[in-house]
């Protein structure tokens, strides 16, 4: 099976980093959307279906934690596969966030054989 992605971070090259990552992780990947903020993920997450949701948390216009709150609220994401690949160190801030329900937060940059262990764990 072919997981389609979404990733959503403000960097460019974080997100180029990610879907380099993702392909050479090995694991079926379908299609790959990508967002610069929270908004623009929620607008995608509106008009496709994406298996998994890679999320960096410090981004303007609707940071990654405001995104979760919104998707939590969508009865059609509120089981929405999320996870959040960041540099924060906030112990409370990543704790509200596995309280929302993200699944696997890991830390910046991550390695492909790291992203195979968490496609493994959440499929």
């Amino acid at each position: 099976m072919a997981y389609n992605v979404l990733l959503v971070d403000d960097s460019s090259l974080a997100r180029k980093v990610l879907r380099r990552a993702l392909i050479q992780s090995s694991v079926s990947i379908g299609q790959v959307y990508e967002a610069e903020n929270g908004k623009q993920a929620l607008e995608i997450l509106d008009n496709q279906w994406v298996d998994c949701v890679f999320l960096d948390i410090n981004m303007p216009v609707m940071t990654g934690i405001e995104f979760v709150e919104e998707a939590r609220k969508k009865d059609e994401l509120r089981d929405l596969k999320i996870i959040v690949v960041s540099t924060e160190g906030s112990e409370e801030r990543l704790a509200y966030l596995k309280k929302l329900g993200v699944l696997e937060i890991v830390r910046k940059p991550i390695a492909p054989e790291k992203l195979k262990t968490v496609f493994e764990k959440i499929f």
